[in-house]
């Protein structure tokens, strides 16, 4: 379960890596270092990773490069990057244990909605929302708990760089 869920950070940061709108200005509010405040992680502090951080950069031609980096509680790390157009169409997540596909809508300059699927099956949904001073970012993860019944939690980001 915690590495399900560790994976589903990766996931969200490959799904992000082509979660800015086409224009650089638009997504400006997402695009640099985020590190996830794992202190407000929802598993118990033992098994929380010892850090998560998702990086998104300009790569041009309306694309957009991401980085995932996580220390995991016992010491292992994995590295992810990603480039990827920024074309709205569904793009192929690589790496991740929880998704092969994603697709994205960027409605608003600070919000992005990511769906994940793996396998042609839904995996999750996200929103990412950066604050209006741009030090702070949250992500909602609706998803289907092992149950079947549909749950949320939220992950808190800060600005890293």
């Amino acid at each position: 379960m915690k590495h399900a869920f560790l994976a589903s950070i990766l996931a969200a940061g490959l799904a992000l890596c082509v979660s800015a709108s086409a224009t650089a200005p638009a997504a400006a509010p997402l695009m640099g270092k985020w590190a996830v405040d794992t202190s407000r992680l929802p598993m118990a502090p033992e098994a929380r990773p010892k850090s998560v951080t998702i990086t998104f950069a300009d790569a041009g031609k309306d694309r957009v490069s991401m980085g995932v980096d996580i220390v995991y509680a016992p010491g292992q790390e994995v590295h992810s990057k990603g480039v990827s157009a920024v074309d709205g169409k569904s793009f192929t997540v690589e790496g991740s244990p929880e998704a092969d596909a994603a697709a994205w809508e960027h409605p608003q300059p600070n919000v992005l909605v990511v769906g994940l699927s793996k396998g042609g099956v839904p995996a999750s949904t996200r929103i990412y929302t950066a604050a209006p001073d741009g030090k702070t970012m949250t992500e909602i993860v609706s998803y289907y708990d092992n149950d079947g019944r549909p749950a949320m939690r939220m992950h808190y980001f800060t600005r890293a760089n």
